[in-house]
């Protein structure tokens, strides 16, 4: 019985870092077009909504219950050191898609390892398929394109109502909005996001005889998953924010509001109806339909792409992490102990990782486009600062962007060893004529 209590312990354990790691991984759901188009500064941004999910947290159980007793089968003989293996898979995920800047899904990890764990200690009848494929993978189909429609509706919407206003002028009463519907976003990510984790802890409370089957979580259990994705949402999933803020679209103020208010709606719809959903998708869905709702908006397919890709991987990958740890697991003591040291050893090896270009609130909104392109100019700028106004290397050097030197027509080194650059001292400008132009070439060559 002990070891039992002890196993339970280190379970709970488990899935509250899961929680965590979903709160700064799914930061970016709530907050990523609020801080790109600034509406909030970020810290302040995070500590709203970690706030309100933990508000959120209390609000329902129904996707706990789908997750405790819906899509795995407490009755099979699920073991807690089971869901202990399904929770390292998720976590691992978890870390390797943050680490990747990508918005992957933080449920379908959660599922992916459940079920693969599910699969190799008790067998396919552990697994409710039906629940599976109509709470889970219809769900994933579904709310991405739902939400993104919604919000190109809601985007062309607000343009067309705002068409004869500058939207200099109208750009204050978005960001107030975009305000309260990211504050919406939040306490809906807690209603459903944070009850998995509860759905998780109240599993194993099962398992292991603490709890009757299909009860409703304990408050304790609320509590305490309400308080890990709320920390988790403080400390900021930085890297996600900017790959949801710039790395899809430009996002505007109208746009960032429409997307908000549309995913919003969505998530809070599937919690009332208890399904599991994933805001992630949900919130990149609704961002991407912003960006096509605008006139002349751009989506960044290649990061859509990638996104999409991860979204596909979640489910099978979380669930072979899982699965090897449920092997291993199965051993006894010594291979829970090996689970957790590899574990802790992987998570471990991602953080040190992620030191190397660290992204935090004082650089989130300096997407891929501030970043200089190509070598020279990286390491022309690493040296000095760049001109004050746009400068025309010579036709037949490398085009670069370079300073003027002190001495007008003394030759630059190329820091990779290309042909010298010559720096003109008189600029052309993009608006002159032909016979200007050729008037300060003339006097460039005299």
């Amino acid at each position: 019985m002990e070891h039992i209590t002890l196993l339970i312990g280190i379970v709970i354990v488990t899935a509250l870092v899961f929680d965590f790691t979903n709160g700064f991984h799914d930061t970016a759901n709530a907050m990523a077009t609020t801080i790109s188009t600034g509406a909030l500064k970020p810290k302040i941004a995070v500590a709203m909504s970690a706030a309100l999910n933990l508000v959120g947290a209390f609000l329902s159980v129904e996707v706990a219950k789908t997750i405790s007793g819906g899509i795995i089968d407490e009755t099979a003989g699920i073991r807690p050191e089971v869901i202990f293996a399904g929770l390292v898979g998720a976590i691992v995920w978890n870390l390797v898609t943050w680490l990747a800047g990508l918005p992957s899904s933080s449920s379908h990890a959660l599922f992916g390892g459940l079920i693969g764990a599910t699969l190799v200690s008790v067998g396919a009848s552990g697994v409710h398929g039906g629940a599976v494929v109509m709470k889970v993978l219809i769900p994933a189909v579904a709310a991405p394109i739902v939400a993104g429609l919604a919000s190109m509706a809601a985007t062309r919407l607000t343009y067309r109502l705002a068409r004869n206003r500058a939207e200099e002028d109208t750009a204050k009463g978005y960001r107030a909005g975009q305000i309260a519907s990211a504050a919406l976003v939040s306490l809906a990510h807690g209603t459903n996001d944070a009850q998995k984790t509860m759905g998780v802890i109240t599993l194993a409370l099962i398992t292991g005889g603490v709890v009757a089957p299909h009860a409703d979580p304990p408050l304790w259990v609320i509590a305490s998953a309400g308080l890990a994705i709320a920390l988790g949402t403080y400390l900021g999933g930085w890297r996600i924010i900017r790959t949801m803020g710039k790395g899809i679209t430009d996002i505007r103020p109208p746009q960032g509001f429409a997307a908000q208010t549309g995913a919003a709606a969505t998530i809070l719809a599937s919690s009332h109806l208890g399904f599991a959903l994933s805001t992630t998708q949900v919130c990149s869905g609704a961002v991407m339909g912003s960006g096509l709702g605008r006139k002349g908006g751009v989506v960044h397919w290649s990061t859509a792409g990638r996104m999409a890709a991860a979204w596909g991987l979640t489910l099978p990958a979380a669930g072979l992490v899982a699965a090897g740890a449920a092997l291993l697991a199965d051993q006894g003591d010594w291979g829970i102990a090996a689970v957790a040291v590899l574990a802790l050893a992987v998570c471990g090896a991602i953080w040190v990782a992620s030191r190397r270009k660290p992204v935090d609130h004082t650089n989130v909104n300096e997407g891929p486009a501030a970043e200089p392109a190509g070598v020279v100019t990286a390491a022309l700028q690493a040296v000095s600062p760049p001109p004050a106004g746009p400068v025309v290397a010579q036709p037949a050097t490398a085009v670069v962007t370079v300073p003027a030197p002190a001495v007008a027509g003394a030759p630059l080194a190329d820091p990779v060893g290309t042909a010298p650059v010559i720096a003109e001292p008189v600029a052309a400008h993009p608006h002159d004529t032909h016979a200007q132009r050729r008037a300060k070439a003339g006097s460039a060559a005299g």
